[in-house]
């Protein structure tokens, strides 16, 4: 989720390092098709596994932080929770910047032969880490393993582990796109503060009511998170569930399809014919900082600023989907937890350990209070944790509702130039520079372009 920045292409040994700078971005690499890949096969056997456990370990653990709020503090205390369980095991944890930062560091480590251990990384890296050889898949962890069940974890969520009939991470630090509306605000515009807009008609409508001098009727990121964003709304404008911006196997794009133009030109209509936000490129740390002030009504975010919203408005608030135009949908966010390959089979089992420990439901529900991210696991959501969070604040309970019309986020092969098409052309047509129909024909045959090597 969240992090998609410009990128400039450096020069690296074995692959290319797509760069960038800003609040939060992703990057991503460009290596050649690796079917034959070592990172096919788990490369810890039984035997170490169990030695790993009672051996002492130390782990390197690289985590970012993307959204506003206490996430270092919660990770630490998690990591500490877990040395005190697991004595034998010391993690240090690492915080790298955002998500671009963090997948910058973790490429580099894995250039050196020094990658960390164990990470939280974008679930759209998934393609980049498997063509660059420098992750391990789980699946014999899990086997082995009862206690983790996969298909605990919502569907949702899972969809970008796993490719070729194998399972490559865990997931961990997830969101969805949610609308977060002021109550008061409402109130004063005439609106029923309980029944938020549910169509794009709807918003429309209401950000109309809602903007005043002083503050926007509402706000949506179009910087780094452009192309997540064009996402949602292209979710929403197809009837077919399944219809995504890329096919499954990471390999081809779909982004000039009619109802992806008409959803840029929907996105594009809000500010330029119905005026009820900001004309151009919105920044993505802005808008929840709009939020909590009060300069906008609205807006459309993570659902990873959910407790950074609650810990920090003066206001009553609400959360919910996203409004529709055909049906309900989402891209889901946020990063996962990936093993490296380059690593002694003792640290990768003690990393399995951690990774566990990390997600089991009652860390899951602790996660998700502390931070505002979604309980990863539908058990998370049984634990008297979550269950009195819920109770009193219902709203940490909408991203979570909205995983039954969630789909992958965008991945895939040479992710970074892929995803950079697509966001560069959307900030084009943001800036009126380039209509929805021109910018996306052209953001297709540059991602076709850099998929072409993966596709022969």
């Amino acid at each position: 989720m969240q992090k998609h920045l410009k990128w400039l292409l450096l020069p690296t040994v074995g692959m290319t390092l797509l760069a960038g700078c800003g609040q939060t971005s992703t990057k991503g690499t460009t290596a050649s098709p690796n079917p034959s890949s070592p990172a096919s096969s788990a490369s810890t056997t039984p035997a170490e596994s169990a030695k790993a456990t009672n051996e002492p370990v130390e782990l390197t653990f690289y985590y970012p932080v993307n959204v506003g709020g206490p996430v270092m503090k919660v990770i630490d205390g998690m990591t500490n929770k877990f040395m005190e369980s697991h004595p034998n095991i010391k993690v240090k944890p690492v915080y790298t910047g955002n998500y671009g930062d963090n997948t910058i560091k973790i490429q580099s480590g894995i250039q050196a032969k020094q990658p960390p251990d164990v990470a939280v990384m974008m679930s759209t890296e998934l393609y980049s880490m498997l063509d660059s050889n420098a992750i391990i898949p789980l699946d014999d962890f899990i086997a082995k393993d009862p206690s983790i069940n996969i298909k605990d974890f919502y569907p949702a969520f899972v969809e970008d582990t796993q490719t070729g009939g194998k399972t490559y991470s865990i997931p961990f630090q997830r969101s969805t796109i949610v609308l977060y509306y002021n109550k008061e605000m409402f109130k004063e515009a005439g609106l029923d503060p309980e029944k938020p807009p549910k169509t794009w008609d709807d918003l429309i409508e209401y950000a109309k009511k809602l903007k005043r001098d002083g503050h926007a009727g509402l706000e949506i990121p179009g910087n780094d998170d452009s192309y997540w964003m064009l996402q949602l709304f292209a979710l929403q404008n197809h009837t077919d569930p399944k219809v995504n911006l890329m096919s499954s196997d990471g390999k081809k794009v779909m982004f000039d399809q009619p109802e992806n133009v008409e959803a840029l030109q929907f996105w594009l209509d809000l500010s330029r014919k119905h005026k009820v936000m900001a004309e151009g490129i919105i920044d993505w740390a802005t808008v929840p900082t709009d939020f909590i002030q009060g300069k906008t009504a609205m807006m459309v975010h993570t659902s990873g600023n959910l407790t950074n919203v609650k810990n920090n408005a003066k206001f009553d608030f609400g959360v919910a989907f996203p409004p529709m135009k055909k049906q309900f949908g989402s891209p889901t966010g946020g990063g996962n937890m990936y093993i490296f390959k380059d690593t002694e089979p003792k640290k990768q089992a003690a990393a399995w350990e951690f990774v566990k420990f990390m997600t089991e439901p009652e860390q899951a529900a602790q996660f998700s209070v502390g931070t505002g991210y979604v309980g990863v696991r539908k058990s998370a959501f049984d634990t008297e944790t979550m269950k009195k969070y819920a109770a009193s604040f219902p709203q940490a309970l909408v991203a979570r509702d909205q995983l039954e019309y969630a789909h992958a986020e965008l991945s895939t092969h040479n992710h970074g130039k892929v995803s950079t098409a697509l966001t560069n052309q959307i900030q084009a047509v943001l800036s009126g520079t380039i209509d929805p129909a021109g910018a996306l024909k052209k953001a297709q045959e540059e991602a076709e372009r850099a998929l072409a090597p993966f596709n022969k």
